[in-house]
Parts: structure tokens; C-alpha cells; sequence
């Protein structure tokens, strides 16, 4: 397996397919915007909804640089990318955000299979490709231990889960 096969593998595993983790798919699978909404207690928690916008800024940034065009949206920090795009009630725009991450998710896939191995270690825009990618693998996957997490508080994540 070369660097871009094992790094397309790690994609696969961060949205579609189980590895030592849930992937974000069924982190996602079944839930409502009130759960997508739900905030458990602390002043630095997240809800659902405002990690996976999070998440979705990153990827669609990364996927803007892959296909060499301007990315539209801006923030001036970390903390305005956790803006979701609708409210607790907004079942259609809470909808609208999981195809959202679903379909950048498989834009990047399809974009990554297209890609040689010397690819790799060429520069985006000054990182060098693979370790951008990977460091999004890394983030979603500490992003979606956290969505399990907040599931679990809410009881909202299944008691036992079948995976093999």
C-alpha cells in the first residue's frame, strides 16, 4: 500500500466505513436537530450541530484548495466556524447539513482517487497535500469522538452497537 492508497483508507474511515472508530456517518445517523441542538453542561461545550458546521468549514475549505478555486467563506477565528445554519426545530436545515457533509466528504474522495502518489508531497497551498489531508482525518475523528460523547450524555447513542 503506498502513502496515497493508506491516506484514501483513512478518508474512507473518517465518513463511511468502521475502524477503531464510529465513522462521522453513524455518529450522525438518526438524529434530530433538537438532538443536534442539545448543549450539555459546561461553558466550552459544543452541541452537535455547531461541530459538525465546524467540521464541514474545514472540509470545504480543504476541498476549494484541492480544486484550485476561492474559497467563500471567512472567519476571523476558530470560534465563528461552530455556526450552525439553522435552529433546534430546523429539521430541514439540520438535513441539509448532513447531505452537505456527506456530499463534500465524497467530493474530496473522488478528487483524492484522481491524485498520483507524487501528489502527495505537493504543496496546498503551502502544506504539502497529504498531511493536510491526514491532519482533517485526525480532526474529524477527535470531532466525532466528541459527537459520540455528547450522544451518549443525551442517551441518544445505542446501548450496544453492532460493527464487524
Amino acid at each position: 500500500m503506498n502513502r496515497m492508497e493508506l491516506l484514501l483508507h483513512e478518508w474512507e474511515c473518517t465518513y463511511d466505513k468502521e475502524d477503531w472508530y464510529p465513522p462521522l456517518k453513524d455518529a450522525l445517523a438518526g438524529l434530530t436537530a433538537a438532538q443536534a441542538s442539545w448543549r450539555p453542561d459546561g461553558l466550552a461545550a459544543n452541541t452537535i450541530w455547531e461541530n459538525v458546521s465546524h467540521l464541514l468549514y474545514f472540509k470545504e475549505r480543504l476541498l476549494h484548495r484541492l480544486l484550485g478555486t476561492d474559497f467563500p467563506l471567512s472567519a476571523e477565528s476558530n470560534d465563528d466556524t461552530f455556526t450552525p445554519s439553522g435552529g433546534p426545530e430546523d429539521e430541514n436545515a439540520w438535513q441539509a447539513t448532513v447531505d452537505r457533509m456527506k456530499n463534500v466528504h465524497r467530493q474530496i474522495h473522488e478528487k483524492l482517487t484522481l491524485l498520483s502518489e507524487e501528489a502527495f508531497d505537493q504543496p496546498l497551498p503551502s502544506t504539502p497535500l497529504g498531511q493536510s489531508v491526514m491532519s482533517i482525518v485526525l480532526h474529524d475523528a477527535f470531532h466525532t469522538g466528541q459527537i459520540v460523547q455528547i450522544r451518549k450524555l443525551q442517551g441518544s447513542w445505542p446501548e450496544r452497537r453492532s460493527f464487524l
